[in-house]
């Protein structure tokens, strides 16, 4: 009997070991992944488990092996310029993907400056950023969206209300400013992209390799960021209002230490120092010793009432950080028409932005307008029309951009105020009444800039015909005043495919 258990566990073993590579087998998935319209092979596929990390490719021939981390799974099957698919699969099935081409990925219009190509027929370095997917986060300066979604693009921001950006695109160099030109519309612009209401564009593209200098010269050394506006679009009037309310603040906030964590701190770096801690000139008293070890202890510390002799500084224990901080408010409301037809569109919008900052007594408000409008005087042959905006910002921006260096580096038992509430605290050792960063805030307050722009104002010919040209003239107007008498500054003037200035005009007088 026990031979017969024995003979019977050998033979279960032995099965299961057998079994064991059919497992195995089992969970894989196989296939052959070909394009639509000719039924050739797809090397270099991603086929990827979804909702995992486990994943593979196709081989010079399509095929494809996957080793399965559940049963049941949905395969997901990507490549560049190919309409993505997703496949319900199970261990052990043969599964043939058939691809097609993303005809709107390469048949995506791009604006290069002298003309506009599909993205296809590209041969420089151009990103084109979806508008929607920037349009998620909700930032004041639409530059600071592009963030993380244009490779080698660097995107950092001074912490002012506005969101004002510093933009890199191919780096640092030491020859003058390293800012990208800005082109809006087809006009250059030396505005700050936090003036543009981010719901009045279309689309954004950056040239990143110096196939622009070709272009605009050498103010592209240091790359493009062309910024299309909204038009008017055939069909019923069109009418649309968005409003959103967002609450900032800071996701890390430093811990600071408080009165007594420093004063620890203190004495113990003295001690390892071979200093005498009660020769500070901070105000800290320290009752401490050696154990029998020969070990340097604390037994206790002092702090005087009143940090100055006049008793108006009262020992305190401030959070500097939380001095400083609050959380923001950020409010957006626009309201937007636009229609067109056969004869023309034009696109109407106005636009409203409140942002508090996080940092105390700061702010940044915005209005906007903006009309942009085309009429077709001859169609397909004859277009005239202009984009104009017109914008009024007011910020008050950070004293100090050390502001927060300066909060976390100051001693906490130097209090925000003195004791009757209307003066600041210091001088007093370690800090200076004019340093104090609550006070640097609250002086600053009235300190708000306020600018009115008209800007950029583009006029507009298009000449369809066999040279298929297009004449702009527009101008980058800061002030009012610049506004209304034109500045040659800010004028500027672009011809579409490389067209001669009198060459154009000759066209149009005739």
């Amino acid at each position: 009997m026990k031979k017969l258990i024995f003979r019977t566990k050998r033979s279960m073993v032995i099965f299961l070991l057998l079994l064991s590579p059919v497992l195995a087998i089992a969970q894989v998935v196989t296939g052959k992944v070909v394009l639509f319209d000719d039924k050739e092979a797809l090397p270099g596929v991603n086929v990827l488990e979804k909702g995992t990390t486990n994943g593979t490719i196709t081989d010079i021939d399509g095929n494809y092996s996957i080793h399965l981390k559940n049963p049941n799974s949905t395969l997901v099957f990507s490549m560049v310029g190919m309409i993505t698919q997703e496949k319900r699969v199970s261990a052990g099935d043969k599964v043939d993907v058939t691809l097609q081409s993303d005809h709107y990925q390469l048949d995506q219009v791009v604006v290069t400056g002298y003309s506009t190509q599909k993205k296809s027929d590209l041969t420089g370095s151009v990103t084109v950023v979806s508008v929607d997917d920037m349009m998620k986060s909700a930032e004041n300066n639409p530059i600071k969206s592009l963030q993380g979604r244009v490779p080698g693009m660097e995107v950092t921001a001074n912490g002012n209300p506005s969101g004002s950006a510093t933009v890199r695109i191919r780096g640092i160099g030491t020859l003058n400013n390293n800012d990208p030109l800005f082109v809006i519309d087809g006009v250059p612009t030396r505005g700050g992209m936090h003036e543009l209401n981010s719901n009045d564009i279309e689309n954004i593209q950056v040239l990143k390799d110096a196939s622009a200098a070709s272009i605009y010269g050498s103010r592209a050394a240091n790359g493009v960021i062309i910024i299309t506006t909204k038009k008017g679009k055939e069909g019923k009037i069109k009418l649309n209002f968005d409003a959103y309310v967002t609450q900032t603040f800071y996701n890390n906030k430093l811990e600071v230490m408080n009165a007594k964590e420093y004063g620890q701190a203190l004495w113990q770096a003295t001690v390892n120092n071979s200093e005498d801690p009660n020769k500070n000139n901070i105000g800290y008293t320290y009752n401490w010793g050696y154990d029998d070890n020969g070990n340097a202890t604390l037994y206790d510390m002092y702090l005087p009432k009143y940090l100055d002799t006049d008793r108006t500084m009262l020992t305190s224990d401030t959070d500097w950080f939380d001095a400083v901080s609050q959380k923001g408010l950020l409010q957006s409301y626009n309201l937007s028409v636009s229609n067109g037809s056969e004869r023309g569109d034009y696109f109407f919008s106005l636009g409203y932005l409140s942002n508090d900052g996080t940092l105390k007594y700061t702010s940044f408000d915005r209005f906007s307008a903006r009309m942009n409008s085309s009429y077709h005087i001859i169609k397909d042959v004859l277009t005239i029309g202009e984009n104009f905006s017109v914008n009024r910002t007011s910020e008050v921006q950070i004293p100090d951009d050390n502001i927060l260096d300066m909060a976390l580096k100051a001693l906490p038992l130097i209090p925000v105020h003195t004791v009757d509430g209307t003066g600041w605290g210091g001088p007093t050792t370690g800090m200076n009444d004019r340093h104090n960063p609550a006070r640097l805030l609250y002086d600053n307050k009235d300190n708000k800039y306020e600018e009115r722009y008209a800007y950029p104002f583009r006029e507009f010919w298009e000449i369809v015909s066999t040279y298929g040209c297009q004449v702009l003239y527009g101008y980058d107007a800061h002030s009012p005043i610049a506004f209304l008498e034109k500045d040659r500054e800010y004028k500027a003037h672009e011809i579409i495919d490389g067209l001669e200035l009198r060459f154009v005009e000759n066209i149009i007088l005739r």
